[in-house]
């Protein structure tokens, strides 16, 4: 009988009488008719990439599907990139953001043949992706020079023209309906062949959109909004998730976020629009 927003203004009050530094309420627990209070465990368990990858998971069977961790009650969480489009990774430094790129990688490497899936990796950072410098996947070595990455974004925006008119002329509405037909067709069309996903991975869009903001932003925008259909997605993580470097028009054409913990309130509104992240206990703890 009580209310929810009585509950929630002695939140304080929890804190002390459970002697933890931040809870979470969840109104209501998803799928009961109860308030959930959230509290950290003293020790905490490491979640590692062996823990989630299963493959003989159903979910996992499909190509671009790829394990992100487990939520609260244990359960593996998935996400698939062509239903979502395009992910944004944010959080302070040193929360773990690195670590989801380098596992959301690895998770795909496991079972996608370089012909199925492209890798574009932009690195300013210089440290983080280097190490995946000669993989076959790769259509370019990894870029640490924000100048060219520019270039090479200005060239994705070229890809993805070629393949929107390829999508027409073929009269397909997306990458798999047109995969589909290649395979199809293949005996009889020998010019027909079946063309793999791009994946762009920014690893800190802060430091692009501070050398060469306009195109970035420019280029960015225009591949989220149409490039989805052809088989073109983007995975970006900032660690300054402010106005200035997530952009409105940005926001917008990139729908699934990903939050690690940031340092305020504000932070946690831009990326999630709603507060939550900055009570998060770091390492890897994500929303």
């Amino acid at each position: 009988g009580v209310k929810v927003s009585k509950l929630l203004s002695l939140e304080d009050d929890f804190c002390v009488a459970l002697g933890s530094p931040d809870l979470r309420f969840l109104t209501p627990i998803p799928g009961k008719s109860a308030i959930g209070i959230e509290v950290p465990n003293k020790i905490r368990s490491l979640v590692t990439l062996g823990d989630i990858f299963q493959y003989k998971d159903k979910a996992m069977q499909d190509l671009l599907t790829i394990p992100l961790g487990k939520n609260f009650s244990g359960e593996i969480v998935h996400m698939t990139i062509n239903n979502i489009p395009h992910i944004l990774i944010a959080g302070a430094t040193n929360s773990g953001k690195s670590v989801c790129l380098n596992a959301l990688i690895i998770s795909l490497l496991m079972k996608v043949k370089p012909g199925q899936v492209k890798f574009i990796m932009i690195d300013p950072k210089m440290v983080e992706l280097s190490m995946y410098n000669g993989i076959p996947h790769l259509l370019a070595p990894v870029i640490v020079d924000p100048r060219k990455a520019a270039t090479v974004l200005s060239w994705v925006l070229e890809e993805m023209k070629n393949r929107l008119q390829m999508l027409l002329d073929y009269n397909c509405k997306n990458l798999e309906e047109f995969n589909f037909v290649a395979k199809r067709d293949a005996t009889r069309d020998s010019d027909l062949k079946p063309i793999p996903y791009i994946l762009v991975i920014i690893d800190e869009l802060a430091d692009l959109m501070m050398v060469a903001a306009a195109e970035v932003e420019d280029s960015i925008c225009r591949i989220a909004q149409m490039a989805r259909a052809v088989g073109i997605h983007l995975i970006i993580s900032t660690q300054k998730p402010i106005v200035k470097i997530i952009t409105g028009l940005i926001k917008t054409n990139v729908p699934a976020r990903i939050a690690f913990k940031v340092t305020d309130y504000t932070d946690s509104r831009v990326i999630l629009e709603h507060a939550g992240a900055e009570k998060l206990i770091g390492k890897g703890d994500m929303l």
